[in-house]
């Protein structure tokens, strides 16, 4: 199965890319995090254009929370 990157809908702080890079990648979001910091601010990487192209890029995750279900209703 191929795997994809998505935005997450679960782990996101502002829009979810870095968690979603962090899921893509099976690692901390804490890291990716850190990471995006350190690049943007001492880098002089253009972070908050990359962030924000990615933001509009990358769908949203498709997989629904677990916490979702509990909160249906079932009206059959």
């Amino acid at each position: 199965m191929k795997k994809k990157l998505y935005r997450s809908s679960q782990n996101k702080k502002i829009s979810g890319v870095l968690a979603g890079v962090a899921e893509y990648f099976n690692i901390d979001p804490s890291i990716v995090r850190v990471a995006y910091t350190v690049f943007s601010a001492f880098l002089m990487v253009p972070g908050i254009a990359i962030y924000a192209v990615l933001s509009y890029a990358l769908p949203e995750n498709p997989v629904r929370n677990m916490s979702d279900d509990d909160n249906e209703e079932n009206f059959s």
